[in-house]
């Protein structure tokens, strides 16, 4: 099966002792692109240093709302500028997360605008994660507030991205019609493990929503493992047990949605140097 991994911490350091090993493992399983996302400065780095090393993976470079507080200007400095590198090909991982708040959420809110803008100014989508606490859905709809107020869907964003998605909803969770508002405007959806995880399952009535163009698969490494993976540590090989899922609640089969999955996934995060 062909297949994406659009979310992977390669640059995690985890993987420091076995990153050619475990690059070398998503290949045999069929992997064809992985997108490699910063979280905070060292970590948007790191990644451009395994682009270096394997010039097939793709970068993302920004600031997780949980290191909202701790990047500062000339920090951010760095990022922006490394932003325009050819290997970038989407900011993020960015977003907001109202579950641990590890950092205030005022300082998450403006890291949010400023990681959106930056999308906006460079024509590269932003990646989005977005957590509330067990039971409630605060983040999505202040998610989904922002969004709005940055403009998304008006004349600025329609030029800078054309028929792109100009932001990615990374490891979905959240109610049905939060699904249906960030479909509306038009992002892509990306499922990773955490659809298996009691309390998700409507994830699978969003996989049958989202058209094939903005479909997205992760393996979210280390984390989120699926069923049959190390639970100490997650790889990118393991997302063919969610492609699995996600073909099965679209109704199509394995074969036939690896190709969807590629196709999307480089419309989405185009790069002209790619390397297949």
């Amino acid at each position: 099966m062909r297949l994406i991994d659009s979310h992977c911490h390669l640059n995690a350091d985890r993987f420091d002792g076995d990153v050619d090993l475990v690059v070398g493992g998503a290949r045999l399983a069929g992997v064809e692109r992985i997108l490699v996302p910063g979280w905070n400065v060292a970590s948007s780095e790191r990644a451009l240093r395994l682009a270096d090393r394997f010039d097939w993976l793709d970068v993302a470079v920004g600031v997780h709302p949980h290191d909202a507080d701790k990047v500062d200007d000339s920090g951010w400095t760095r990022i922006a500028g490394w932003a325009a590198d050819p290997r970038v090909v989407a900011v993020g991982e960015t977003g907001l997360d109202y579950d641990r708040v590890f950092s205030p959420i005022p300082d998450q809110l403006i890291n949010l605008r400023r990681n959106l803008a930056l999308a906006l100014e460079i024509g590269k989508p932003a990646i989005l994660h977005c957590r509330s606490a067990d039971g409630r859905r605060d983040a999505q709809d202040a998610l989904v507030e922002e969004l709005r107020a940055a403009g998304i869907g008006n004349a600025a964003w329609s030029a800078a991205f054309g028929e792109r998605p100009p932001a990615i909803i990374h490891s979905y969770a959240g109610p049905l019609d939060y699904a249906r508002t960030v479909i509306d405007l038009r992002l892509a959806v990306s499922f990773s493990g955490l659809v298996f995880r009691a309390g998700e399952e409507v994830s699978a009535e969003v996989a049958a929503l989202v058209p094939e163009d903005r479909l997205l698969i992760e393996s979210d490494s280390p984390f989120l493992p699926p069923p049959g993976a190390p639970r100490k540590r997650n790889e990118p090989e393991w997302v063919a047990v969610t492609a699995r899922w996600l073909a099965e609640h679209r109704r199509t089969t394995p074969d036939a949605l690896g190709p969807v999955l590629v196709d999307a996934y480089d419309r989405t995060l185009p790069r002209t140097d790619r390397i297949a």
